[in-house]
């Protein structure tokens, strides 16, 4: 089985390490980056298959101007992305839904949360592949 690769995107070095711990006994090819912008350069080469988007970042771009870029390209519109935010208010999900996120956790959030999360992703993903052939 082919390591599924994932971006993590948030400008909090710390989060990142943590995210990146949780991740790397799993078969995981993990990318990092600290801001909107480095992430669309990095998608287009990394071509991720999950990624893990802070929505408040410095820079041109936050996390949702990245999500709705990556749903709507269409070479990246099947990857599946995750919104964390700090913002847990019915009306800042609804937002990230909207901006075409797949799934929104609330910071400070368990790392079991995300695996179980990414796991179920990447089950999704597996089976429409699997469907295909």
């Amino acid at each position: 089985m082919n390591k599924k690769r994932v971006l993590i995107v948030d400008d909090n070095k710390e989060l990142r390490t943590l995210i990146r711990m949780t991740l790397e006994f799993s078969n995981y090819e993990i990318h990092e980056t600290e801001d909107g912008t480095h992430a669309m350069r990095l998608i287009d080469v990394v071509k991720p298959d999950i990624i893990i988007l802070d929505i408040m970042m410095p820079g041109e771009l936050d996390g949702l101007d990245v999500c709705k870029r990556v749903k709507s390209n269409s070479e990246t519109s099947n990857t599946k992305v995750i919104l964390l935010s700090a913002m847990g208010q019915k009306i800042d999900i609804e937002r990230g839904i909207a901006a075409g996120a797949h799934s929104y956790l609330t910071k400070p959030f368990s790392p079991l949360m995300l695996l179980d999360r990414m796991g179920y992703d990447v089950a999704i993903n597996e089976f429409v592949e699997l469907s295909d052939e």
